[in-house]
């Protein structure tokens, strides 16, 4: 079956990068300082094995205490089995939602990698992470790096809000109950909603879509279906956004190996490059973005562009960092998939869907796959690439789209 592609005309390929705000802060990488690819001199650097673990059977027996140290060493292994490397080979750490890299390398066997060092976590790093490792292998300061992600929040007891941390930028927020990020974008899509007359439909088709992916994805932690009548019978949490809106919290471990190009053409499978990578921070004092971080992504989109020479038009399906339904809705319109408040219309009609117009969220996503903040989402983006997706597996699908919107927006474009 073949796509059509109507996408609209799309605001930052006449745009640029748009009204600066004065809270933002770029971050963004030329494509020689990235690693992205060069026109001139070709690929820089390449996926070259992914691993995770199995997330539907880390939630069926959550008796089991787990750390996200053992969780992303199991998924490290698993990616160093896909890639066909000896353990040797990694000479760099980048660790994600772990606390020591030392431990991590100590128990991997690796303790005199080149670099290595610990991110926050956070769904805002996932692709900060791939954008770092990249760098590193374009400027020589490791030729292959091993990204690491563990989350044992359900073995923890982790809640997303509900708690004051006085040294969180929002914490004067607290006194009126705005202690989690859900709440905040729940507020963003009303206004949505007020601006631009957003329909709730378009919170359902999300929803409805990632639940129908996760029920071909054997890993997802959810593979029911849900029906449009589900979806509006779950309840609020915060209005007007509902159960069925928002990430689950959930145990489990991603690992993404990059490796300079010249060196992934002679491995176990052919390589998925980054073609491109960029970010743009859109900062306050708050979660909120007072345009949806649409000025971000406008810079974003343009630097992706500038660097692959590609549009929105050519990607085969995107992966949307999706904590909840509405930041896919504020993805669609800052990369221009879709025209500047449309998206609670455009996502509708099957256009989502893996045999629709462009596929998003083919694994399940967080609402049903599992909430791995975006490193599911960029292991399914290699997955798709290489073709090993398998019931979810979009058509001749040669270009994959990352996308997070959030205080620090990311993209990662992927190639064949």
């Amino acid at each position: 079956m073949v796509r059509k592609r109507t996408h609209c005309n799309s605001p930052w390929l006449a745009a640029g990068r748009g009204a600066g705000h004065a809270e933002q802060l770029y971050l963004l990488m030329s494509a020689k300082g990235s690693g992205a690819k060069d026109m001139g001199e070709g690929f820089k650097a390449a996926i070259v094995g992914v691993g995770s673990t199995n997330f539907a059977e880390l939630h069926q027996s959550p008796a089991i205490p787990r750390t996200a140290h053992s969780l992303a060493i199991d998924a490290f292994r698993a990616a160093l089995l896909d890639s066909g490397l000896d353990k040797t080979a990694v000479d760099g750490l980048i660790c994600v939602r772990i606390s020591s890299y030392q431990q991590v390398a100590a128990e991997i066997g690796l303790p005199e990698v080149r670099m290595a060092y610990s991110l926050e976590g956070t769904g805002r790093m996932a692709g900060v992470a791939v954008q770092q490792a990249v760098s590193a292998i374009a400027t020589g300061k490791a030729k292959t790096v091993a990204i690491l992600y563990g989350n044992n929040g359900r073995s923890a007891g982790d809640k997303y809000g509900g708690k004051f941390d006085p040294h969180s930028p929002a914490a004067y927020d607290a006194m009126y109950g705005m202690t989690s990020p859900g709440a905040y974008v729940s507020m963003m899509y009303r206004r949505h909603q007020y601006e631009y007359g957003t329909p709730p439909d378009g919170l359902a088709a999300l929803a409805i879509n990632n639940r129908r992916n996760g029920a071909l994805n054997e890993a997802a932690v959810f593979r029911k279906p849900i029906s449009r009548d589900d979806y509006y019978a779950s309840p609020f949490v915060a209005e007007p956004l509902r159960l069925l809106d928002y990430c689950m919290i959930n145990d489990g471990g991603v690992c993404l190996i990059v490796a300079a190009a010249d060196m992934a053409r002679h491995l176990k499978h052919p390589p998925v490059h980054v073609l491109a990578s960029a970010t743009a921070g859109s900062f306050s004092a708050h979660y909120t973005s007072r345009d949806y971080f649409y000025s971000a992504c406008q810079a974003v989109a343009h630097e992706i562009r500038s660097q692959s020479k590609i549009t929105h038009r050519d990607v085969d399906c995107a992966q949307i960092y999706d904590n909840f339904t509405p930041t896919i809705l504020f993805s669609l319109e800052g990369f221009g998939f879709c025209p500047r408040g449309a998206s609670g219309h455009w996502v509708q009609d099957g256009r989502i869907e893996l045999n629709g117009e462009l596929p998003i969220n083919t694994s399940g996503g967080h609402t049903a796959e599992g909430y791995m903040q975006g490193f599911g989402l960029l292991a399914e983006s290699v997955r798709q690439i290489q073709g090993q997706a398998g019931k979810h597996q979009v058509e001749n699908c040669e270009l994959v789209q990352y996308i997070c919107a959030s205080p620090i927006v990311s993209s990662i474009l992927f190639s064949r």
